[in-house]
């Protein structure tokens, strides 16, 4: 299988890496990659006593911690960003399959 491989303007090939998904065991909610991403692809969110995931925001809140969530995926450019400063290692990143047209 072949990835998406990109050049540099020096000509070096360069494969992004996505963010793939987020460990929620891992995640302190720190907030350091939420602070380098540029492209909205991150989302602070509250998980409950039951493990569920809710909006830290709602007044009714009842979350025991918060985590770090993947909110937009296909906005993600791949720049490892995010995973350079978790302090955790909670990020999963991984190169997109090259697409092969139809």
């Amino acid at each position: 299988m072949s990835f998406l491989t990109f050049t540099t303007r020096d000509g070096t090939p360069w494969t992004p890496k996505y963010l793939l998904s987020i460990d929620d065991r891992l995640c302190i909610a720190c907030g350091r990659c939420f602070k380098v991403c540029t492209q909205g692809v991150l989302k602070m969110m509250g998980v409950n006593e039951d493990g569920e995931r809710c909006d830290p925001d709602d007044e009714d809140d009842d979350s025991n911690r918060k985590i770090m969530t993947l909110a937009n995926s296909g906005a993600c450019i791949g720049c490892e960003s995010c995973r350079t400063v978790c302090g955790k290692k909670a990020m999963v990143h991984g190169p997109a399959p090259e697409l092969v047209p139809a």
